[in-house]
């Protein structure tokens, strides 16, 4: 597909995305649904092959919710496998459960890339005013004072044409050359040990397949995970005296995998291929119009499955504020609180990840075994592997700067639990269908009048509690969540964001912070999401 269905007659669009892998993909679509006007680019022809990513989180597919195709999606993946590390002999030292964080998805679920991508770049499909150039690559982004000019080059004829766009999301991966031109640095470093990635078809189920193990034997740790679709993973460290090139070969790679029981009749080699691990991070986020995402923005080591996760975090923070910003909602200056709230957040996630494969790569024998030692007995100790996993590895949504009211409160910069609610007209629904992704007044109890915000036409609604009877303007807390979080942030009216963080929060009788400077609201136009 080359876009002609929405091609701009006047080659001018309000965002450019270039890269449509998951971070670009899932831009595309939120921005599609606020109707905007967009062209994304991609050198490639087809979706990438290799499965890179293999798990993603209740958060992200909340994310994905918004735009309709969470419950697709949920389709093609594997929820809630418990996690085991276990020692040189295949014994568990560590079992850990995915924790529940209340987004209203499951906490964990594998994935297979290749099709996820599929499913997201179907649901693109559905916005006529998103425009798609595969075999497009961006040679040149040039910034004026109102928009972006960039130089495209057409592969397939290697015609070059000249598009322009308000804003641009560059999500081009590690080697983003949007990054490079922009002259921002990539700071960090990259791990010594390069590993080979083994995706398989499964031919023969064998006993725990379906379980994720990192097996943390000091002579050659190893990531053995379950994808779905009739997959599985495994990762290896090339070790000293590996010939890289072999070890890419099938027998290789059935020598592997022989020595936890595997064989010819039980996967197919699909592919195997050799990358490092990384931890990177853009110098800056921003560069005027043109916004960093995704890989070409930061990079970690895979630990905890939070690469991709960080990408879509990254398009869902960003996409509402440059709608808000086009739309005269917001100045351009709140763009600045993309990197604010997502920056300290990743290099967060990243610190995690790094611990975990600490935990995983040990190489020393000594250390090993007195690793095993001290986790086995408190494995068994009821609540210690989730305490280990929540206290970690596992990132709670919460942003600590931004686009937020001051003085901040308990509540601030947190996003809302999404359990599912009972709506004025009586369906129930989880809470993110409910609000609508707007800015908007939820109250606890009676309402306390906040006319900051009413005259500018936000929206109030009321939490009731479960067994009330729905009404105009309530939403009855179905699942007794939202009134019990309510008190814990002691907070009894919210001033929520469209994407259901807290941007201020008031007791009862009180009055919340006024709105953002510069806040109004318009119309919205949104696309529809019919599939």
């Amino acid at each position: 597909m080359n876009g002609v269905r929405a091609r701009a007659e006047d080659g001018v669009y309000d965002v450019a995305v270039i890269g449509y892998g998951p971070t670009g993909v899932t831009a595309a679509n939120l921005l599609g649904a606020l109707g905007l006007r967009v062209v994304v680019l991609e050198r490639d022809a087809e979706i990438f092959t290799r499965a890179r990513a293999i798990s993603t989180d209740e958060e992200v597919v909340r994310i994905w919710q918004r735009v309709g195709l969470a419950e697709r999606l949920k389709l093609d993946m594997l929820p809630e496998r418990p996690v085991d590390f276990v020692d040189a002999r295949g014994r568990a030292f560590l079992t850990a459960h995915p924790t529940p964080r209340g987004h209203g998805h499951p906490p964990q679920m594998f994935i297979y890339q290749p099709a996820l991508e599929r499913v997201l770049r179907d649901g693109v499909d559905r916005y006529p005013n998103v425009e798609i150039l595969l075999r497009h690559e961006c040679l040149r982004v040039q910034q004026g004072p109102d928009s972006v000019e960039l130089t495209v080059l057409a592969t397939a004829d290697d015609s070059v044409r000249r598009l322009r766009a308000s804003y641009v999301i560059a999500a081009d991966g590690g080697s983003s050359l949007t990054r490079a031109q922009l002259n921002v640095g990539y700071e960090g470093r990259t791990y010594e040990d390069r590993w080979v990635v083994i995706d398989t078809e499964m031919l023969k189920p064998w006993p725990d397949h379906d379980r994720l193990r990192f097996r943390c034997d000091p002579a050659r740790p190893a990531v053995d995970c379950p994808t779905p679709l009739g997959h599985h993973r495994w990762e290896f460290p090339i070790l000293p005296g590996d010939d890289e090139r072999r070890l890419t070969s099938d027998d290789a790679v059935y020598e592997l995998v022989s020595r936890y029981g595997i064989g010819r009749d039980n996967v197919k080699v699909l592919r195997a291929t050799v990358y490092s691990h990384h931890v990177r991070f853009a110098a800056r986020f921003r560069v005027g119009r043109v916004f960093l995402a995704g890989d070409a923005a930061h990079a970690m080591p895979p630990w905890i499955g939070q690469g991709m996760a960080a990408g879509v975090r990254d398009a869902a923070n960003l996409c509402w504020k440059l709608a808000a910003v086009l739309r005269g909602e917001l100045p351009d200056t709140a763009l600045d609180s993309y990197e604010a709230e997502r920056k300290p957040h990743v290099k967060e996630v990243t610190r995690r990840a790094v611990f975990v494969g600490r935990i995983i790569t040990e190489r020393r024998p000594a250390a090993a075994r007195l690793r095993d030692a001290v986790l086995r007995p408190l494995n068994r100790i009821r609540g210690f592997g989730k305490w280990l996993q929540d206290s970690n590895w596992i990132p709670v949504a919460h942003y600590a700067d931004g686009l937020q009211a001051r003085p901040r409160t308990k509540a601030s910069g947190h996003q809302l639990p999404q359990p599912w609610v009972t709506g004025q007209d009586g369906e129930r629904v989880r809470l993110d269908d409910a609000l609508g992704g707007r800015w908007l007044l939820l109250h606890a109890g009676s309402p306390t009048p906040q006319p900051a915000w009413e005259r500018l036409g936000v929206t109030s609604l009321t939490v009731t509690p479960a067994g009330s009877r729905p009404a105009e303007g309530t939403l009855v807390d179905s699942d007794g969540v939202l009134l019990p979080w309510l008190t814990e942030h002691r907070a009894a009216t919210l001033a929520l964001r469209p994407d259901a963080y807290v941007y201020a929060a008031a007791r009862a009788g009180a009055q919340l912070p006024p709105p953002p400077a510069g806040f109004t609201l318009t119309p919205c136009t949104t696309a529809s999401t019919t599939q």
